[in-house]
């Protein structure tokens, strides 16, 4: 008999009332989580009132047959940063049972509700694939159309250091965005990605480079056209002295930026770059260098915002 985690974290943020005209409008949460999901400790200091919330996977790594389950319902008004405590690991699964010769897969599933004059951002830390691996995750937002999403995906394919490679293992991707408007929800952006076998290897695909990112930013409705064409621009110029390959584009309400190479510091720094771009559009603070991981570039050396 084999045994599985079924991981929970149902997580509500709401902001609370000033006391005065002179207090910052934070954003609070409630939240319960199941084993092996964990919440550690929530800032809410930030400058702009937004609420910093670290998940901790307790049990070290994830295996075959395991299900997590992330619900988080933005409420009007509030403003959030979820990150992860650690990277994550997928260790392999393949061949692994004379009564699953195929293997089980890992199953990872997320649920935002994200409501009027919201600001919701994913960040977590990269997720490693281990040789034979099988993770797949999904993705759907509800987003409202004067609210803001921003998410980063990042992860390596096999244990590069060691020398291994993903081998038969895959990885499996689901975004899909809503926007609600008076009479039914729409689509406003679906993106599936598989990574495995002939992908890691093609001229078409991650040609042997073991890490992959990806950045998606819907923005609310009144965003201009013409800011967002600025805003590729700038973003497109952010990959100075950084290796690998990064590719940004438009969405039609939004940006999207891929990269493909050896290296997640430079995905993490490159985005980074890009989110800070995000707040500056918006005319919101800037990015403050998170407790829980160092994203930003130069964390020991900078103690403040950058400016």
């Amino acid at each position: 008999m084999t045994s599985q985690w079924h991981g929970t974290c149902d997580l509500r943020l709401y902001k609370r009332p000033k006391s005065n005209n002179k207090d910052i409008v934070k954003t609070i949460h409630q939240a319960k989580c199941t084993a092996p999901l964990k919440l550690m400790r929530v800032f809410n200091d930030k400058k702009d009132g937004r609420c910093e919330i670290p998940i901790l996977h307790s049990a070290g790594g994830i295996v075959g047959g395991d299900q997590l389950t992330i619900n988080i319902n933005a409420e009007e008004d509030s403003s959030a940063i979820c990150s992860s405590v650690a990277a994550q690991k997928v260790y392999g699964s393949r061949g692994r049972s004379k009564l699953n010769p195929q293997g089980r897969w890992a199953n990872q599933k997320c649920f935002f509700q994200i409501e009027k004059n919201s600001d919701f951002e994913w960040i977590p830390q990269e997720l490693i694939v281990y040789q034979g691996g099988l993770f797949e995750q999904n993705m759907t937002v509800n987003l409202d159309p004067s609210s803001s999403f921003l998410c980063v995906d990042l992860v390596r394919l096999g244990r590069t250091a060691a020398g291994e490679e993903l081998g038969n293992g895959v990885w499996r991707s689901s975004l899909k965005v809503f926007r609600k408007n008076s009479q039914r929800k729409h689509y406003e952006f679906s993106d599936r990605l598989e990574l495995s076998g002939e992908a890691l290897k093609s001229i078409h695909g991650l040609e042997q480079r073991p890490v992959f990112g990806s950045l998606t930013w819907i923005t609310p409705k009144e965003i201009k056209q013409k800011d967002l064409s600025d805003l590729l621009v700038n973003c497109r110029q952010q990959r100075a002295g950084l290796e690998g390959f990064m590719t940004c584009s438009l969405l039609e309400n939004g940006i999207s930026a891929r990269y493909t190479g050896m290296s997640t510091q430079s995905a993490r720094f490159w985005f980074y770059r890009i989110w800070s771009l995000t707040r500056i559009l918006r005319k919101l603070s800037l990015p403050e260098y998170m407790r829980i991981w160092p994203m930003q570039e130069n964390p020991s050396t900078d103690t403040k915002c950058p400016s």
